[in-house]
């Protein structure tokens, strides 16, 4: 069960659980997804058109994406980034759930939640997204930076990027994109839990007491997860290139492999200067792989969850 429950069968979870839970699942969704993050990653970055008819443009598509890496920087490059990218899937899901635990108890005492369920678990799901995001941002940085970077690398360890970067471009680089990330974040979350449970709850009409089976109930929550995954990416993906072209914002020289580059001074000149050089269908670059990125990493987030939810549950009950 995601969100705090009353009339739940069985006893919630600790805290210490849903943060522990939360973290497992951020951690095996992460190692699972990280090569589509990075293929993404360099899709929102390119200026050039992501088509093959473009001869200046480096990758045109993600088998052609995947080839051309594997082929100039090995396989190791699909987890560039990895221990940075691990380190905010820990404290990003130990956070988010935890948080949504609580703000989904603080509404069920107020008379709204029945009434309003779909729009309490917006609400909730986006602001613990924002909670999450506050602690986290400057790994999601450091993560961004690192995967970004071709052959010669600028950084090559985690420890050098954070030296390099506070350095050369001082403290705030840290929360550079972090305005778009907010914005897109609160409506990415709360579209994640609030699709996911209404997702839920049509599986159970159109198949009654299906999921309440043991292995039905995992597929399940890995069908809803996938659905809501796509549904909150594809209505907030412009906000997620812009935040990516931001926070790679000074670190141009290590883009110069991969094609075009441009300097933005903020959210709005990086829109602007989007729709004038790549039109509207700039907007959604690396779209493919990210709504591919996006289906598989919330259908794991919610699987893995529930999963170690019950199962803390299930260890719980045989201590008894």
């Amino acid at each position: 069960m995601v969100g705090y429950d009353p009339k739940a069968d069985v006893r919630s979870n600790s805290k210490f659980e849903v943060a522990l839970a939360g973290s497992v699942s951020g951690f095996v969704t992460r190692a699972l997804i990280s090569p589509l993050d990075v293929i993404k990653i360099r899709f929102q970055l390119q200026i050039e058109r992501l088509s093959s008819s473009d001869p200046k443009a480096k990758y045109h598509g993600i088998f052609q994406a995947s080839k051309q890496i594997l082929k100039e920087e090995g396989p190791a490059a699909f987890w560039k980034g990895h221990i940075p990218a691990q380190i905010l899937s820990i404290g990003y899901g130990a956070v988010q759930f935890l948080s949504f635990e609580q703000l989904t108890e603080l509404a069920h005492r107020t008379s709204l939640y029945d009434a309003h369920e779909f729009s309490a678990h917006f609400v909730c799901g986006g602001l613990s997204a924002c909670m999450a995001t506050l602690a986290v941002h400057p790994v999601d940085v450091l993560r961004t930076r690192l995967a970004a970077q071709g052959e010669p690398k600028i950084y090559k360890t985690l420890r050098e990027a954070v030296m390099t970067m506070y350095r050369t471009e001082g403290p705030l680089v840290f929360y550079k994109g972090l305005a778009p990330t907010v914005i897109a974040i609160f409506p990415y979350a709360g579209l994640q839990f609030s699709c996911y449970r209404f997702l839920k709850h049509a599986y159970d009409w159109v198949l009654p007491g299906d999921g309440k089976q043991k292995g039905t109930g995992n597929l399940r929550s890995l069908l809803c997860g996938c659905g809501a995954g796509v549904i909150s990416k594809t209505l907030t993906y412009p906000l997620d290139l812009f935040k990516k072209r931001l926070q790679v914002a000074g670190f141009e020289q290590a883009r110069s492999t991969f094609g075009q580059v441009r300097s933005y001074r903020g959210l709005m000149d990086c829109t602007k200067q989007v729709l004038q050089d790549e039109g509207t269908q700039g907007f959604f670059k690396g779209l493919s792989p990210s709504l591919l990125k996006a289906a598989l990493s919330t259908g794991f987030m919610f699987f893995w969850y529930e999963f170690f939810c019950n199962l803390f549950q299930c260890m719980r009950e045989a201590d008894r």
